[in-house]
C-alpha cells in the first residue's frame, strides 16, 4: 500500500496495529511531532516533522473537526514570500488580540492598535498582517485515528456563503444557528477553483453515528487535539554561551539571533473573478434528509 493511498479519506488503519508503541518506526523517523495537513498548491499534503509524507491531489476531503483553536491567530512578515526560501515571521498572536510574549520586537501593544493591521499595510487593500484559524481535524473514516493540524487562511475563514459552498465561519454560524454540533457532523472542504490561491469551502455532508459521535467527542479531549490547535512558536536562541572575563577583550563580539520555526504559508495573490449569485443557504431540514446514518 502506497503512502498516497493511506492519506485517502477511505482508508482506515487496523486497530491492532495501533495498539503497541513502535520504537522501531519512531527511531527511523526521527520525529514525534504531530502531523499538519498542507494545502499548498491546492494539493493536500501530509507533514510530519516539516517533511511532506503523503499527499491526496482529490479536489475534496472530508474531515470531522473535532476542537478548534480560540480566537484568530495572526502572523506578520515583514519580508515577502518567495517560493523556496524559509522566511520567519516577525510578530504573530495566538488568539488575535496581543503578541504573544515570546515574540522578539511586537508590532504593537495590542493587534487591535496595531499599524500592520490596517487596510492597505499589505499589498493593495490588504493586510500585512495574516489571519488563519487552527482546526484539529480527523478524516471521516478514521475518527478513532491519528488527528491533524488544519490551518485554515483567512480567505477561506472570512466571508459570505455561496448556496451550501461556505467560509468556514460563515459554516460555524449555519451550524450554530440551527443547534447542530459541528463535531456531530461529517465536514466536507473543498477547493474553490475560481480562486488563484488554495480557498476551501466547507459544507455539511451527513451526520456521525452515535459510535462515531463518542469517538469524536473522546478525540477532543487528547492531547494530540489539544497540540494540533495550540500556536506556539519553538524559539530557538543561538546566542554562544557567555566567555570568561579573560576572554572577553580577545574574542569578537558575536551577534545574538533569534530563530523560529514556522509552517510556511503561500503569499496570497489577486485574481479577479466575476460576481457570483448568492443564494441563500439550504435549511437543515433539507440537509438532514439528505443524510444517511447508521440507523437507517
Amino acid at each position: 500500500m502506497s503512502n498516497i493511498s493511506l492519506f485517502k479519506s477511505g482508508s482506515v488503519i487496523p486497530d491492532y496495529l495501533r495498539e503497541g508503541s513502535d520504537e522501531t518506526t519512531k527511531a527511523i523517523a526521527g520525529s514525534s511531532g504531530g502531523k499538519t495537513i498542507s494545502i499548498k498548491g491546492g494539493v493536500w499534503r501530509m507533514i510530519v516533522g516539516g517533511e511532506e509524507v503523503a499527499k491526496n491531489e482529490d479536489r475534496a476531503m472530508n474531515f470531522v473537526v473535532i476542537a478548534s483553536g480560540k480566537g484568530v491567530t495572526r502572523t506578520f512578515y515583514a519580508e515577502q514570500y518567495q517560493e523556496g526560501k524559509d522566511i520567519k515571521p516577525s510578530c504573530w498572536s495566538a488568539e488575535g488580540l496581543v503578541p504573544n510574549e515570546e515574540v522578539p520586537n511586537p508590532q504593537a501593544k495590542r493587534c487591535d492598535q496595531c499599524p500592520q493591521n490596517v487596510e492597505g499595510s499589505g499589498d493593495g487593500k490588504s493586510r500585512a498582517c495574516r489571519y488563519s484559524k487552527r482546526l484539529a481535524v480527523t478524516l471521516e473514516n478514521d475518527i478513532s485515528g491519528n488527528v491533524y493540524r488544519l490551518s485554515v487562511p483567512a480567505k477561506s475563514y472570512f466571508g459570505r456563503a455561496d448556496g451550501e459552498k461556505m467560509p468556514l465561519q460563515a459554516y460555524g454560524k449555519f451550524l450554530a444557528g440551527h443547534g447542530i454540533p459541528i463535531t456531530g457532523v461529517v465536514t466536507e472542504a473543498r477547493f474553490d477553483t475560481g480562486e488563484a490561491v488554495p480557498v476551501m469551502k466547507f459544507r455539511a455532508v451527513r451526520p456521525l453515528s452515535q459510535t462515531e459521535w463518542e469517538t469524536a467527542k473522546a478525540q477532543s479531549e487528547t492531547d494530540d487535539a489539544r497540540q494540533a490547535v495550540d500556536f506556539k512558536m519553538v524559539i530557538k536562541d543561538n546566542s554562544p554561551a557567555a566567555l570568561p572575563h579573560a576572554f572577553k577583550e580577545a574574542a569578537p563580539a558575536a551577534k545574538s539571533s533569534v530563530e523560529v520555526e514556522v509552517e510556511e504559508v503561500e503569499a496570497p495573490v489577486k485574481r479577479s473573478k466575476p460576481k457570483a449569485t448568492v443564494e441563500a443557504p439550504k435549511a437543515v431540514d433539507s440537509i438532514l434528509d439528505e443524510w444517511a446514518t447508521d440507523d437507517e
